[in-house]
């Protein structure tokens, strides 16, 4: 499958540092659906236009596997479109290979990415459900004008009409970051399928991806359950979170998870052998389920196995874990904290704190503080939890959170967790030494947080024990760890004077500054 995007602006082989590919070589990708390859059929001053090539072997993607496990049709495994048409896969290698020109960086030139420049951008067969007039009404509303020409069935047979086809070209004036958003979303969602299992992670990204355009899309509704392949709880989700986050702040793609070995575990087979009278159905009993569904679960566990009536979420974020403990009549008590106002205005109405049952306000606050500061809010929680935060901190701040939680607050049972960087080689869309996502400072080998949890344990008066979430692989360990910390001395007294934490104006229901 073969796109192209083509600069016309002066200088327009600029376009090589937006996209960070030098137009005089040739660029090679592995990707877990095959190989792309990024190469330059023009560049001069006039035009330059990069071509994104990716090979897909459809064989390659189900040898060794039982069956298509989204319907019985076996065969549909090696004859499909997969080779030649502009689907979910091209998607994913937009985001693996364009990654720092969809996040809109350029160290080079910094300027550059700021600028909306002439971009012609030609997909030659794009599946596109419910022909021309989709591809119009999504793509034009965001400055493009659209040109997407049915491709016939057979040209020698002219009764049978257009296929489900297009050769879709788009021109207009504006950011490349924004262009390759754009495509990143509305390919999958021009064909309403993707190759790999659609779950509620698959939110995340469309969020990131459709920020600052697809809340005020018209035809929003169609993207949305579309691109969740009509997983109408997913969509529903991901349109209520539109209506909120229009203004939150934007964060660069990551796709490490995507295709084979993504943050999911396979859903097991079952054979129906006799469903007809010549034919063998392979159904899964259940789909995969997401590494976020399965950290979450593993914290409520670790919180459980504590006995704790009291949890504070230090990094609460958006309230996943404190929605997950409010509908619990075990826990008395429940703070949220998190460095971002913005954060805790999504969690507020998450937790739909507005409109609580007196009984359930009582259980809960919310908190703007930051993790490396003594905060006496903090403090005499029976448990607390750092659930993937400490890889956000930059190294030379970890002794102040080691202060703060475990020599300040100092809760009875401490529960982290965060990637295992051995790990990340199961990941066939994450580039070698790279990060799962870019706003990570570090991320540790199991050896490392091993030593670190240790090291504060003893410093603080704790004993630490370990745990895998996920399943865990025998040569690179788990996708993720966790630790739990448990106070092995009487309760401290704590220390007075937390430091003081921003008054915030205009607050929003439930926080506290």
């Amino acid at each position: 499958m073969l796109l192209t995007v083509t600069s016309t602006a002066p200088s327009a082989t600029d376009l090589g540092f937006l996209l960070h590919k030098h137009p005089s070589k040739v660029q090679s990708f592995s990707l877990a659906v095959g190989t792309a390859h990024v190469f330059y059929p023009e560049a001069t001053d006039e035009r330059c236009t990069a071509a994104l090539l990716l090979e897909v072997d459809p064989i390659a993607l189900v040898r060794g596997r039982s069956g298509d496990q989204r319907s019985g049709f076996s065969l549909a495994q090696y004859v499909n479109d997969r080779p030649y048409a502009a689907s979910s896969m091209l998607a994913v290698a937009l985001g693996r290979v364009y990654r720092t020109a969809i996040a809109g960086r350029c160290e080079a030139r910094p300027e550059l990415p700021g600028r909306a420049i002439p971009l012609e951008i030609h997909a030659p067969a794009v599946p596109c459900r419910g022909g021309s007039a989709v591809a119009e009404q999504m793509f034009a509303p965001l400055g493009w004008q659209v040109d997407a020409t049915p491709i016939e069935l057979d040209p020698e047979v002219p009764r049978w009409g257009a296929s489900r086809y297009v050769d879709l070209r788009l021109t207009g004036t504006l950011r490349l970051a924004d262009a390759l958003s754009h495509l990143y979303v509305l390919l999958p969602a021009l064909d309403a399928d993707k190759h790999y299992w659609v779950g509620p992670d698959e939110i995340d990204k469309l969020m990131r991806a459709g920020e600052g355009w697809l809340a005020t899309h018209p035809d929003r509704e169609r993207i949305v359950h579309r691109y969740l392949a009509h997983q109408r709880t997913l969509a529903t989700s991901a349109l209520e979170r539109l209506a909120e986050v229009d203004d939150a702040v934007p964060e660069a793609l990551d796709d490490s998870v995507d295709g084979p070995g993504q943050e999911t575990d396979d859903a097991p087979l079952t054979v129906d052998q006799n469903p007809g009278a010549d034919s063998v159905v392979l159904e899964p009993t259940a789909p995969p389920v997401p590494l976020a569904r399965r950290r979450l679960d593993a914290v409520l566990a670790a919180i459980a196995d504590s006995g704790a009536r009291s949890v504070v979420d230090l990094g609460c974020g958006e309230g996943t874990l404190l929605s997950a403990l409010l509908n619990d009549h075990t826990y008395e008590r429940l703070l949220g904290v998190d460095v971002s106002f913005r954060a805790l205005q999504l969690a507020t109405r998450r937790l739909h704190l507005e409109t609580l049952p007196e009984a359930k306000r009582r259980r809960i606050e919310l908190a703007q503080s930051s993790v490396t500061y003594r905060d006496a809010r903090v403090a005499g929680f029976d448990t607390a939890v750092l659930m993937e935060v400490v890889e956000h901190i930059d190294p030379p701040r970890l002794p102040a959170l080691e202060r703060a939680v475990l020599g300040h607050a100092r809760p009875r049972t401490l529960i982290v967790t965060t990637p295992n960087a051995e790990y990340n080689v199961r990941f066939d869309a994450l580039p070698a030494g790279e990060v799962r996502h870019h706003d990570h400072r570090f991320e540790w080998s199991r050896a490392e947080f091993q030593a670190w949890a240790g090291a504060a344990a003893r410093e603080y008066g704790y004993t630490v024990a370990f745990r895998a979430v996920g399943a865990d692989d025998g040569e690179v360990g788990p996708p993720t760890q966790m630790a739990v910390l448990t106070r092995d001395d009487p309760p401290a007294a704590v220390m007075p004077g937390g430091a003081a934490t921003p008054r915030l104006t205009d607050a929003a229901p439930g926080v506290r500054s």
